[in-house]
């Protein structure tokens, strides 16, 4: 069965990443603005050259003018839970 595009690149008009119109919306890291953890809905933030993460929940969150690894914008939310460690001593 013969397919309707050769590659990838042809079935995207030749980009791997379709033109911002097309693309919808996308949770971003603005800078200048108050930016809201969508993991836990607080507003601290540690920021490094390409993403902010949450200081509570770890929520990342790309930079609004960063690029990755070929021009993508991927974000992945990581929900850990807390696992007591019986060896370790709390400071009272």
């Amino acid at each position: 069965m013969a397919s309707a595009y050769n590659n990838v690149l042809e079935a995207r008009g030749g980009s791997l990443v379709p033109p911002v119109a097309q693309r919808g919306y996308h949770v971003v890291y603005r800078d200048q603005e108050t930016n809201y953890c969508p993991g836990c809905g607080r507003s601290h933030w540690h920021i490094g050259r390409i993403l902010a993460e949450c200081a509570f929940c770890g929520t990342a969150l790309p930079l609004e003018g960063s690029q990755g690894i070929g021009g993508s914008q991927i974000v992945r939310t990581v929900r850990r839970r807390l696992i007591p460690d019986p060896h370790h001593q709390h400071a009272a």
